[in-house]
């Protein structure tokens, strides 16, 4: 008998976010929802509670193997070597295959107020000012963000070129605040899944509205146009609305 992690696959939503924190490696997602890989590779301790919003790991005492120490860093390597610490089956972009959830792309909620309300002061950052990062959830490059993310349910988007946040200075306060940041680039990134992830995302989440920020340049500003591609492709009725940064750093309505 044995302290040992317990999962309510009813109650789990499949974030991922105990399988960052478990450091033994233990926990994998299969068909969405997060499960003991094996009993032997499962500490007992528990780090893995705090940082499941649904409540869905408890710790029970039962009959369970020893904790393994060595093999469970033994599948834990083996696991990183391949590419495939966590496996992901069926939320993963409707591919039809695995897809790795590693810590850089296992969802993360940041303790942020997503609904609340944009500011759109125009207030410019200082020299030397501190100001407060404002992302409410990571991973934000659109061909990491898994769309059953938790912090997506209810969201305002902010879809914006990579180059944006290095030109405008007060991207933090005027555009990510209050919105869920998500970034690519017209140019480099492959535009037909970056379409089909967006409209995913719209259609597995209540969003209440898009901003769209793209530098001046020809290439950036077809962002808006994939915004509205995909939007149609969802079938939802998503407002939006786009802002223009030109090279200068200043915003252009």
């Amino acid at each position: 008998m044995r302290k040992i992690i317990k999962i309510d696959p009813q109650l789990c939503n499949g974030c991922g976010e105990c399988i960052t924190a478990c450091a033994e490696g233990a926990i994998e997602l299969k068909d969405g929802k997060a499960y003991v890989v094996s009993d032997s590779f499962c500490d007992g301790l528990g780090a893995c509670l705090a940082v499941c919003p649904q409540g869905a790991l408890t710790i029970e005492e039962r009959d369970a193997p020893a904790f393994d120490e060595m093999a469970a860093q033994e599948h834990k390597s083996l696991s990183q070597k391949h590419g495939q610490l966590h496996r992901a089956r069926g939320a993963n972009e409707g591919s039809g295959h695995f897809a790795a959830l590693t810590p850089c792309t296992a969802p993360i909620t940041l303790k942020r107020d997503q609904k609340a309300q944009a500011d759109f002061s125009r207030e410019k950052i200082k020299p030397g000012e501190d100001h407060a990062n404002e992302l409410c959830g990571w991973p934000i490059q659109m061909r990491l963000v898994r769309p059953w993310a938790p912090y997506l349910q209810g969201a305002r988007l902010l879809v914006a070129g990579d180059c944006t946040a290095f030109a405008y200075p007060a991207i933090q306060q005027d555009f990510i605040k209050g919105r869920v940041a998500l970034v690519g680039c017209p140019k480099l990134d492959e535009t037909g899944p970056f379409v089909e992830k967006l409209a995913e995302i719209i259609k597995q989440n209540e969003i209440q509205d898009i901003a769209v920020l793209h530098m001046t340049v020809p290439c950036c500003s077809q962002l808006a146009q994939l915004v509205s591609k995909a939007v149609h492709i969802s079938g939802k009725d998503v407002p939006q609305k786009s802002y223009v940064v030109g090279i200068d750093g200043k915003l252009i309505l």
